[in-house]
């Protein structure tokens, strides 16, 4: 399967919940997806940070090559970082499927560096702060094949949910075209998934909510629950 081929299948199937590998236990990563994919997930979200556009440090190609050493599964790879034109091809060649950036890091250069990974063959994805106007978006949702949209600011897990992602998920679901997936990340858990999806989320980012139990399936099973989402 192409990698811009997950991004039919996963419009299909959506709303999905994707797990934020962040709060994975990196000491036995094969197992985490072992039981990842035997909870049914289908796909897996990277948070990328590189100490500058956010405080935070993660990690980089290394680890994104790991993960598609240990899956099938589509990577979806959230780039918090500045200069992200210097790295989206790297990332590509590491194995994401999806690749998103930051439109306050990539400023005017946002829709050149979305059509670069669109041309490499990934998918494409534009992400903004709480803080940002959902208006900095909209040049770009004929180009983008996903807009993701921040519920905390990016850089550090466990943040409470800032509901001004919901209304910007209903503008988004209104303006954008009918294939554009809708992505939201930040705080979303069993008091938060349900408004995300009525907002129009098609992608639900959970770490903490997943990674913070002992039964990864009946903790996703609960969050769709939740959501009224039936798997």
């Amino acid at each position: 399967m192409s990698r811009r081929s997950h991004l039919a299948r996963l419009r299909q199937q959506s709303p999905l919940i994707l797990p934020s590998v962040l709060s994975c236990d990196y000491s036995d990563m094969r197992g985490e997806v072992q039981k990842l994919e035997a909870a049914g997930v289908q796909a897996l979200h990277l948070d990328v940070m590189d100490g500058n556009f956010v405080p935070n440090l993660t990690y980089g190609m290394p680890i994104v090559a790991a993960f598609r050493k240990l899956t099938e599964l589509p990577l979806d790879v959230h780039l918090m970082i500045e200069n992200p034109d210097r790295y989206v091809r790297q990332f590509y060649e590491a194995g994401a499927d999806i690749i998103t950036i930051h439109e306050e890091a990539a400023g005017e250069d946002t829709g050149r560096i979305l059509s670069e990974i669109k041309e490499m063959g990934a998918g494409a994805g534009v992400a903004i702060n709480p803080d940002i106007p959902v208006d900095r978006v909209m040049p770009f949702l004929e180009i983008a094949d996903l807009v993701l949209i921040m519920s905390v600011n990016a850089g550090f897990g466990g943040q409470k949910f800032n509901p001004v992602a919901l209304e910007k998920l209903k503008t988004l679901r209104e303006a954008g075209p009918k294939e554009l997936l809708l992505e939201v990340d930040g705080g979303v858990n069993l008091e938060t998934v349900q408004a995300c999806t009525e907002a129009g989320a098609d992608l639900l980012v959970i770490g903490s909510a997943i990674f913070n139990q002992s039964d990864y399936s009946a903790a996703i099973g609960e969050l769709y629950r939740s959501a009224h989402i039936s798997t």
